[in-house]
């Protein structure tokens, strides 16, 4: 009987152990066609979807400025008239500066300098003291005082030609390197001028070669005598605007010195009054 229970006992541990292989391979097949039905209908959704277009990148355009274009525009000008008009665009733009800084450096606060002489000559009697301001301010109007103020004591006829004189000499300094501004104004559209005939003289010459009067050969110096021309033009414009600026700053300070002169003979006037 043991010997049959034995036999029963392990019959029963085989079927379980079969029933739980069938199950393994039921749950792996299936777990199989699942697999393979997501990869199914992925690849149904990718197929589905739309598919965009990349648009090819579109061809960039060097861009040219305007510094590249001066360059070649010199170049083409005939670079020995374009360096001489540009010679004197800068020479002349250098006296402009030098006048534009030195009037600037004399335009001072003339109403509170006025007013200082006025108060330490005729309020406080002290005459030093008004040739110290005058001494220690800058410009030409102060220059003016100061050398008045030096003849204080010799009458009001010597305060009035030492102020008229040293107006003269303080106004011609204002000017000073005008002339030569105007020298570079007339200059440069002259070189463009001459860089012209040369280039029509450049362009017959081509013609009288070639044997022919096409466009093409007389291209060249065309282009010469016109480049030129423009060149020279721009300079002028530029070195007259300047010197327009310069001429009315010297208009407005030989104003102030006529109008301070006016106003130290006044002082000196009342100065000898009082006393």
């Amino acid at each position: 009987m043991k010997k049959v229970f034995a036999i029963i006992a392990m019959m029963g541990f085989m079927s379980f152990g079969m029933t739980q292989s069938v199950f393994a391979q039921d749950e792996q097949a299936a777990d199989t066609a699942a697999v393979e039905q997501v990869d199914s209908a992925a690849v149904d959704t990718a197929a589905a979807a739309p598919v965009e277009e990349v648009e090819a990148p579109e061809p960039q355009v060097e861009e040219v400025g305007m510094y590249k274009n001066l360059k070649t525009k010199f170049i083409e000008g005939s670079a020995g008239f374009m360096a001489l008009v540009a010679i004197a665009l800068v020479i002349g733009l250098a006296f402009c500066i030098e006048r534009i800084i030195y009037l600037s450096l004399a335009d001072v606060n003339v109403k509170k300098m006025v007013e200082g002489v006025e108060d330490k000559v005729l309020n406080k009697n002290d005459v030093e003291g008004a040739k110290a301001i005058a001494r220690d301010t800058r410009g030409p109007i102060a220059s003016i005082f100061y050398q008045g103020l030096l003849r204080l004591d010799e009458g009001i006829d010597s305060v009035e030609k030492s102020a008229v004189a040293y107006g003269a000499v303080q106004a011609s300094n204002l000017e000073k390197g005008c002339s030569w501004i105007t020298l570079f104004i007339g200059m440069a559209p002259s070189l463009g001028f001459l860089g012209t005939v040369i280039g029509m003289v450049q362009a017959f010459d081509d013609i009288q070669a070639a044997g022919d009067i096409s466009p093409t050969v007389v291209a060249g110096g065309m282009k010469v005598a016109l480049l030129t021309t423009i060149f020279g033009i721009v300079v002028a414009l530029i070195l007259q605007v300047f010197y327009n600026y310069i001429l009315a700053k010297i208009e407005s300070m030989t104003a102030q010195m006529e109008d301070s002169t006016i106003s130290l003979l006044d002082i000196v006037t009342k100065y000898y009054a009082k006393k």
